[in-house]
């Protein structure tokens, strides 16, 4: 196999191995035949040195010579059909190639050449995980279940002893990769008249089949069951009466068996024969057909039938067409999977809403709700057990093999949710995400994905709250999404500040030792070798030196190896911190005694600042992320050149301590559709959307005919325009809607209403209608749709409606955003009856996502970093031009002299204005934007100017949301989080 299994697997037809630990073997690609069928391999060999053995005991066979060409003709029959299906199924899935694994207890080799050879003939892969002869049944057991939840092999078999055979045992199967039909779901299934839907037991149709082929009439005979004990006698007995036989099962020890016989037309022999029982019994005529092998491992019995008879005798015959029809049972197996991984609906459980008047808070909403166990929902939506690492009981990692196996799959309909200029007000993005997927789902039976960003602790604790949504649109548990989820900003932030603390220490190191103390520390002598670890090597690669052994390298070549000689002044790597705390917005480091000196100011920035947390939203795989971490320039050095990540040697941990971040967190919303949860950049001071990775995996698994509705912070001038410019671009995937959020009491701010402060009662402005307010606020809304024009997507108008605003604002809302361009614009209810109050918004999305989209950027990457900031400043902003500052422009001169001026541009600059000055609502119009710095994050690919004034660290104001969070210690129940 060309995937690696997780079972240590060694080639086959090796000799007996001694008792010990289990021993897998394993057959890597097509099974080979060497060493042991001399002449041709595949079934062509096998039948080749069959028809030689056969040759060879004529004599003593009687009628029963002229069964081997039959039987090979049944064989290469059944290996014809399954080669003609694999063909039909590989013409569309190229890649695609069935595995049967084979649980071997025991050192009876000569099943695995039957099925090597016949596997190879089909083409199939086959793999063998070899036990000891004495396995517990535990063991299998557990062997059973590894293989089981093995996505990569399609069918299993046991080839054990008789004894072995338990009900635990065979139920431990799962039934959709029980090929030999031993479990009682493929059995009962059987027994139904569902043959279709199951599994058959290959032993007993290969009985069946050999009578058929050689001319047997089954209709009215009398067939005995001698020696077959439960799932081979269950199936010998139904295939034989949906014949028309006359059934008859006993044992051997049975004192009616002489009679029994008698009266037998056909005897089929289950085990071996004791010798107690005299072949006289059988009368003459009989046909007989001899299964005493271990039904599953083909060994044959020691009473092995052979004396002469009228009818038919059939000893291996049985177990090579039962090897080839568990090979078309594999092929069925693959057949069944490959459809299971194509495009289907959902077969989703969504919760039920009970919602209530007046709305209760968010928590009460909540918690009132008793979410989907998260293993239960990914396997709803066509995750495998495998591909999910579980967090408790409502949370879960997606691991991003997913993405290989479902690469085929069509993509579904890509949706962003952008607002208008935000307001103090609150314009309900992630409340109208959730609504619009909970519509779309739960009551349009539509699969659809929300892709949320992860909330910073700081805006938690601080002023704004958590993220989870709002009302009856929410994910839930919503205290489980906004505090600390699974760890990833954690892990963020470990990650930023090791690398912060690598930077300051090396330049201590630097100044305090000399080149060759500093060298022989960088490569230290280790047992008596001294070594480059594998980061150097690229190290000394990117200066020149092309040289392994450090013992070989010049004095002048350890210079250059081991000093970055960073220039202070230049370090633009900030340590992090989830915590809203302005004192640490700037502030002087290495004042320790030991320290030696070596002081300078810097700085902390929220943790969602970091690059790092850039570098997992834009990242496409774990190989692509090691390299944007390598690249993260933190400083130039005193030529300057940039100093990055990689030079530092720090990006091999820094992967590590990324390793299981990058891995998107599933969720539910408050009607049990599925939630990703992952990455959480600012919009002001970064690019302000969730991850590429999540998104990615969402559109595979809703299918070509579902939708992935994700989300941009702020306002559709920054979050959607760095979505299109910077994360479109890294992704390559192409929106086809976008959902413009607005609301009535936000608009009548952008009109000129009074200003809000938080905690204090709205004035009537907000809560009476006003006409002529919301009509001169919705010039800020006809901006933000021809923002979004400029893309080339169409838009549709979201109304968070709220319980004071009129009917007659509602429809003013509507009609002028219907004028300035939108496709449609629909009032949502969803805040206050869950989905079904924004089923409206979903066939409004759903219509115009059938319309197309004629999406482009808006740059060209190749123009100057200076024109590529004019443009989004007079096209987006409605700047008339820009101001740099000294500062700025050397920046700029040294990024474009360094190499980095054809990245994107990520404006940082104020949410609440179209301008760089928060309080000008509506749409500003003949400013001069200042660019007062900009600065590079080359491992997240863009560079970001500065507009005015803007903080990288938030601060806590007079009474933070703290004041009302608390926990219940009897119930351990969060309190007060909204």
């Amino acid at each position: 196999m060309s995937a690696r299994l997780p079972l240590f697997l060694r080639g086959l037809c090796r000799p007996p191995r001694p008792p010990g630990p289990p021993l897998r073997l394993q057959a890597p690609g097509r099974a080979s035949s060497s060493g042991r069928g001399g002449g041709g391999g595949g079934g062509e060999g096998l039948l080749g040195q069959r028809r030689l053995q056969d040759a060879q005991a004529g004599n003593s066979r009687g009628q029963g010579s002229r069964v081997p060409s039959a039987r090979d003709s049944i064989v290469r029959e059944v290996l014809q059909n399954s080669k003609e299906v694999l063909s039909l199924l590989q013409e569309k899935n190229p890649a695609f190639k069935p595995v049967l694994a084979i649980i071997q207890a025991g050192d009876d080799n000569l099943m695995q050449e039957i099925n090597q050879n016949l596997a190879e003939e089909a083409g199939l892969n086959i793999t063998h995980i070899c036990l000891p002869p004495d396995s517990s049944e535990d063991e299998i057991i557990d062997e059973i279940l590894k293989i089981n939840e093995d996505t990569r092999v399609h069918g299993l078999a046991l080839q054990i002893s008789e004894n072995s055979f338990s009900n635990k045992v065979l139920n431990a199967l799962k039934p959709e990769k029980d090929v030999d039909g031993v479990t009682d779901v493929n059995l009962g299934r059987l027994v139904r008249g569902d043959a279709h839907e199951c599994y058959v037991s290959p032993v007993a149709r290969a009985v069946v089949e050999l009578l058929e082929k050689s001319g047997v009439n089954l209709d009215g005979k009398k067939v005995l069951v001698i020696g077959a004990h439960g799932s081979l006698e269950a199936a010998l007995q139904c295939l034989f009466q949906r014949r028309g036989s006359m059934t008859m099962s006993s044992q051997w020890k049975t004192p009616q068996l002489q009679s029994k016989l008698h009266e037998a037309d056909i005897a089929v022999v289950g085990s071996p024969k004791p010798e107690d029982i005299p072949l006289s019994w059988i009368q003459p005529g009989t046909t007989v057909l001899n299964c005493s092998h271990d039904f599953l491992s083909g060994r044959l019995g020691c009473g092995s039938l052979g004396v002469h008879f009228n009818g038919l005798i059939a000893e291996d015959d049985v177990s090579l067409l039962a090897a080839a029809l568990r090979i078309q049972n594999m092929v069925s197996s693959g057949r069944r999977w490959l459809r299971e991984q194509q495009h289907a609906r959902w077969r989703l459980h969504c919760l039920k809403l009970q919602p209530l008047s007046p709305v209760p808070s968010d928590l009460e909403i909540s918690r009132a709700q008793t979410p989907k166990a998260v293993d239960v929902l990914a396997k709803e939506i066509g995750l495998l057990a495998d591909e999910i690492e579980i967090y408790g009981r409502s949370k879960a990692k997606v691991r991003l093999s997913l993405l290989e196996r479902l690469k085929d799959q069509a993509d579904g309909k890509y949706v962003l949710v952008a607002g208008i200029t935000p307001t103090p007000l609150g314009e309900g993005k992630s409340t109208v995400t959730v609504g619009l997927v909970q519509a779309l789902t739960a009551h349009l039976n539509i699969n659809s994905f929300a892709c949320l960003r992860q909330p910073s602790q700081g805006p938690t604790f601080g002023v704004k709250g958590g993220a989870a949504g709002g009302g009856y649109a929410q994910v839930i548990p919503m205290e489980e999404f906004n505090l600390h989820l699974t760890g990833d900003i954690h892990a963020i932030t470990a990650a930023n500040n090791l690398l912060a603390a690598a930077i300051d220490t090396r330049i201590l190191h630097e100044n305090t030792q000399t080149d060759k103390a500093l060298y022989n520390r960088l490569v230290p002598l280790v047992n008596g070798v001294r070594e480059f670890s594998s980061i150097q090597l690229a190290r000394l690669k990117k200066l020149g030196i092309n040289k392994t052994d450090p013992s070989t390298l010049t004095e002048e070549e350890m210079s250059k190896f081991a000093r970055l000689n960073i220039e202070p002044s230049t370090i633009t790597w900030q340590r992090v911190l989830d915590t809203n705390d302005r004192f640490l917005r700037k502030m002087t480091i290495g004042q320790a005694h030991t320290e030696k000196g070596y002081s300078r100011q810097a700085q902390f920035d929220i943790a969602v600042a970091s690059e790092i947390m850039a570098v997992l939203a834009l990242t496409d795989s774990l190989t692509d992320m090691k390299e944007r971490l390598g690249r993260m320039v933190v400083a130039s050095d005193k030529n300057g050149q940039p100093v990055t990540a990689e030079d530092l040697g720090v990006t091999g941990a820094l992967t590590v301590l990324m390793k299981d971040a990058i891995k998107p967190n599933l969720m539910q919303t408050l009607e049990g559709t599925p939630v990703f949860v992952h990455a959480g950049p600012f919009a002001n001071i970064a690019h302000g959307n969730s991850s590429v990775l999540a998104d990615k995996i969402a559109l595979k698994l809703v299918g070509e005919e579902g939708f992935v509705v994700t989300e941009a912070g702020f306002g559709a001038d920054i979050g959607m325009e760095k979505f299109f410019n910077i994360k479109c671009r890294a992704s390559g995937l192409v929106p086809n809607v976008v959902v413009l959020v607005a609301t009535v009491r936000a608009l009548k701010m952008h009109g000129g209403g009074p200003s809000v402060t938080a905690g204090v009662p709205l004035k009537k402005e907000y809560t009476e209608e006003n006409i002529q307010l919301v009509a001169d606020g919705c010039c800020n809304l006809q901006k933000q749709i021809q923002i979004a024009q400029l893309f080339g997507v169409p838009v549709v108008v979201a109304l968070n409606v709220f319980k004071t605003d009129t009917r007659a604002e509602i429809d003013l809302v509507c009609e002028l955003a219907k004028r300035a361009g939108a496709f449609d614009a629909v009032p949502c209810y969803h805040w206050s009856v869950g989905g079904k109050g924004s089923i409206d918004l979903a066939r409004a999305v759903r219509e115009a996502a059938g319309q197309g989209s004629r999406f482009r950027f808006l740059y060209d990457l190749q123009l100057p970093i200076v024109e590529k900031i004019r443009t989004i400043a007079q096209a987006v902003y409605g700047a008339k031009d820009i101001e740099l500052s000294p500062e700025a422009q050397s920046k700029i001169d040294r990024y474009t002299q360094q190499g980095f001026g054809n990245l994107p541009i990520c404006m940082a600059k104020t949410h609440l204005s179209l301008s760089h000055q928060p309080d000008k609502k509506g749409v500003p119009r003949d400013f001069i934007l200042p660019i007062s710095d900009v600065r590079a994050s080359i491992g997240a690919g863009f560079i970001y100017p500065l507009v005015g004034t803007m903080s990288t660290m938030p601060g806590l104001p007079t009474r933070p949301c703290f004041y009302d969070i608390d926990l219940d210690t009897e119930t351990e129940q969060v309190k007060g989080l909204f």
